[in-house]
């Protein structure tokens, strides 16, 4: 009989070879799939591949009755069709029970959007006489011109930054690699950092490549970006919730309401499917409005 350590390990493995995903993304389908796995062995399971539709149905009403959010219960839920694909695939089932789960209605939140002005006043806020400001303007710079994740930011490489051409080449989910124009004001504010602060870094070995750095050389965390974001925002007054996150949600907003093609805000932001970006759409009227009269055949 299959055991579940058995094929957790090579769902695992799967994950890291042909699905390329970060070790965070693994972690998060093992739990996952370890509360499949605690649930099934409390209700009598035989193992992983004695479980069927019904099962899993009852699997997917347990956390909820458990009290997960809607938005986790998803997730789990897609944890477990991933793990029964692999499963199929595997050659270890001939069809998935996972295939027809149906995760909860989470609706869609929109994203929390700076203006321009509020952008500005974050920027001009920071203290740009002690190194750390200098290297602050820097990221917030990057991070709205780019439209970067946080984690792009702080994994942002030297030798991937092209002055010239002024693209940067952009690791992102998957370890997909996309290009993404980079506007000369953010390029001066990185020249000024990494040569005049940077510069003058002890920078460690494994560090040597990335773009910004902290006091002592090393890599940033993702966490740190975050927190001097919070304290900018407090300090300008601005009144929203607001994370790395949000610069890149008002790099697609800005753009998406000058005019700027679908397609091309979905190549920049390196979504997948262009439903993901299609969301930006929805926090400009005056651009559903445009779209209408411009190719809806009554609207002439």
């Amino acid at each position: 009989m299959v055991q579940w350590d058995e094929v957790i390990v090579g769902f695992r493995q799967y994950l890291t070879l042909e699905k390329s995903l970060s070790k965070h993304s693994i972690e998060a389908y093992h739990r996952d799939i370890e509360k499949l796995r605690l649930w099934s062995m409390n209700n009598g399971s035989q193992g992983p591949l004695s479980l069927n539709k019904k099962n899993l149905e009852q699997f997917s009403a347990f956390i909820a009755e458990m009290g997960f959010q809607a938005t986790s219960q998803a997730r789990i839920v897609s944890g477990v069709r991933a793990f029964y694909k692999y499963l199929v695939l595997d050659d270890l089932l001939v069809e998935s029970p996972a295939d027809f789960l149906e995760p909860p209605k989470t609706g869609r939140k929109l994203p929390v959007v700076l203006s321009p002005e509020e952008i500005d006043q974050m920027i001009s806020i920071i203290d740009r006489s002690t190194d750390e400001g200098e290297r602050n303007v820097a990221m917030l710079e990057t991070l709205y011109s780019c439209g970067l994740r946080v984690s792009e930011l702080v994994g942002l490489q030297l030798t991937h930054v092209h002055f010239n051409d002024q693209f940067i080449q952009v690791l992102g989910k998957g370890n997909k690699e996309r290009l993404v124009p980079i506007s000369g004001k953010a390029l001066k504010h990185i020249q000024l950092y990494t040569n005049n602060i940077r510069n003058k870094l002890n920078i460690s070995k494994s560090s040597r490549d990335l773009v910004f750095l902290n006091r002592y050389g090393r890599g940033l965390t993702r966490q740190s970006v975050f927190l001097f974001i919070k304290k900018a925002a407090l300090m300008s007054g601005i009144d929203k919730v607001i994370s790395p996150h949000s610069f890149r949600h008002s790099f697609a907003t800005h753009l998406v309401e000058a005019g700027a093609d679908l397609r091309a805000v979905q190549e920049m932001l390196g979504h997948e499917s262009i439903t993901t970006t299609e969301i930006y759409t929805h926090l400009d009227r005056n651009y559903l409005a445009d779209t209408l009269v411009k190719f809806h055949p009554r609207s002439s």
